[in-house]
């Protein structure tokens, strides 16, 4: 098998990946703003939840927590799931364990605003929900890009833990191949994926922040 045919092959195992990439950024971006609402909440038991969740997430590996969440539903209620909830699983998973990432991100940028912020907000006659949305959260955004940027970067590679639930996403495929060939050329294949992927990543984040301190 060539090199080309090698890639033609995990080309399909590329598209799950960035699937599982897309689908991660669109639903813990948000959630893990959610997140840090409660964390930062007045209310100690919301406080002491989210705490919890966020704790858990960030101190165990992601690859139990895709575990967890596959074989939960059967091992813990005896519900028999389909080879399909797979790729649904791994979705979950990423987006929970990457919510709770981003929330202290948030969180942190959230809390390093000046208070005088909000007082000069309220002299001039914003709500709290006016003065979070049109003057503190845009400032936010760009305080806490480049942690942004670091954890999109590290979610490319750990893509690649879906396999453990045997999602046949590029690892998956490139181990297969690699198996049934006793060859690395399909490793060296998916490296040469997974460095192009995060070097588009890269780069489309760093425009993105240009962009940002453009219209500063």
């Amino acid at each position: 098998m060539t090199f080309i045919q090698i890639l033609s092959q995990l080309a399909g195992g590329m598209w799950v990946s960035i699937q599982i990439f897309v689908v991660t950024l669109v639903f813990s971006l948000p959630l893990g703003l959610l997140v840090s609402f409660g964390r930062m909440s007045k209310n100690r038991v919301i406080q002491a939840i989210v705490k919890f969740y966020i704790s858990v997430m960030r101190g165990t590996p992601l690859m139990l927590q895709l575990m967890v969440v596959y074989f939960g539903p059967y091992y813990l209620l005896g519900i028999k799931v389909s080879n399909d909830y797979r790729l649904i699983a791994a979705f979950i998973g990423f987006v929970i364990n990457y919510a709770a990432y981003f929330a202290e991100i948030y969180r942190s940028g959230i809390q390093s605003m000046p208070a005088g912020q909000y007082e000069a907000s309220k002299l001039l006659g914003y709500s709290k929900a006016q003065t979070f949305v049109r003057i503190i959260f845009p400032q936010v955004v760009k305080r806490i890009l480049p942690s942004v940027t670091n954890e999109v970067i590290t979610l490319v590679k750990d893509t690649s833990l879906a396999f453990t639930i045997s999602v046949l996403e590029m690892f998956a495929v490139a181990k297969a191949m690699a198996s049934s060939q006793t060859s690395l050329i399909p490793f060296v294949a998916a490296g040469l994926f997974y460095y192009v992927f995060n070097l588009v990543v890269a780069v489309g984040m760093e425009y993105i922040e240009k962009r940002m301190n453009y219209y500063e």
